[in-house]
């Protein structure tokens, strides 16, 4: 296959934004992990990027747009909804509200529910692409659904490069696991999975605490947000976690400085920093998915800040399937 990843200078930018509008799809960076981006408002793009990632067509899609005015254009904000927004785009929230009337957006983004998932991306190619193609943008992470999510060019290439246009190579992802995602529907804030923007941050802007939505394990009609399956960003191998030790053709996801020998191992930050270990944590999984291994051990990771979003996602890995 002839490699799809391609500099993310401006010259490949107007490309992508021309192969958007002809509803093709690209790969882009953002500041939490790679998107796999299409015309939101296109049936047929969207359609294809359900097609492109397995994706159950109950699991809504985030929309990314470059501002809060034009989020503004597609769904309603509230007090509390244009209170976050202000603080925290452009960065790694998504807001999910009530979508206008004649909201422009595919039915198919929000998978046939009244709401939408929107985020401003912090990232600069992010926002170029949004700027020079003059749409909305589709983008869930560019990973065959419930698999590891990309942070570099040649994760999404491994695993999407044959369903892409063109993938926008601008380096790994600084956060390194997704959007932060809160709904505000029906007037109360709640946290529908957590990420790159901590609930304490979020509780301290509002000033109040939220409600923690809990996550869901089949194709409830309710399910207004993305990543909320509890079988998500698995890899081939089972994982299990808070292991002290890796047994016997296991490989060990370690964290910290106290390590215990395995045969094969990544250590998501000998440190123990929580921010190292999200932008790896991907990544390592990723690596560790061997066949000559019979599953993966993770160590235990602290549910704090950033390790709640950590410990999110490895629960969904090691979920039964």
């Amino acid at each position: 296959m002839i490699s799809k990843i391609v500099p993310a200078d401006l010259k490949h930018i107007a490309e992508a934004a021309k192969a958007i509008q002809r509803g093709e799809l690209v790969s882009f960076p953002t500041e939490t992990v790679y998107g796999l981006g299409g015309d939101a408002t296109d049936d047929r793009a969207v359609a294809a990027i359900y097609a492109a990632k397995g994706r159950p067509t109950f699991n809504p899609l985030i929309v990314h747009v470059g501002s809060l005015p034009a989020a503004a254009e597609l769904g309603e904000f509230s007090s509390d909804g244009v209170k976050l927004a202000r603080k925290f785009w452009p960065g790694p929230l998504t807001l999910v509200v009530p979508r206008r009337k004649q909201c422009p957006l595919s039915l198919l983004v929000s998978a046939g529910l009244d709401s939408v998932a929107l985020r401003v991306p912090a990232h600069p190619i992010a926002q170029a692409l949004l700027a020079i193609g003059n749409r909305p943008l589709a983008g869930p992470s560019a990973n065959p659904s419930g698999r590891i999510s990309p942070t570099t060019a040649q994760h999404v290439e491994e695993g999407l490069g044959d369903k892409v246009a063109m993938i926008l190579d601008g380096g790994p992802c600084q956060i390194g696991v997704e959007s932060t995602v809160v709904s505000l529907l029906d007037g109360k804030p709640a946290l529908l999975r957590p990420g790159g923007i901590t609930v304490r941050e979020i509780e301290a802007e509002l000033g109040r605490a939220i409600e923690i939505a809990p996550s869901v394990g089949d194709a409830e009609t309710g399910l207004h947000g993305p990543g909320r399956l509890l079988s998500h960003y698995a890899p081939e191998r089972p994982v299990r976690l808070n292991a002290e030790d890796a047994r016997e053709g296991e490989a060990l996801l370690a964290f910290g400085p106290n390590v215990p020998p395995a045969r094969i191992m990544l250590n998501l930050s000998a440190a123990g920093n929580l921010n190292e270990a999200a932008a790896n944590l991907f990544a390592m999984l990723r690596a560790l998915d061997r066949r000559d291994v019979t599953g993966i051990a993770v160590m235990p990771i602290p549910a704090e800040g950033l390790g709640i979003a950590i410990n999110d996602r490895l629960m969904r890995a090691a979920a039964p399937r």
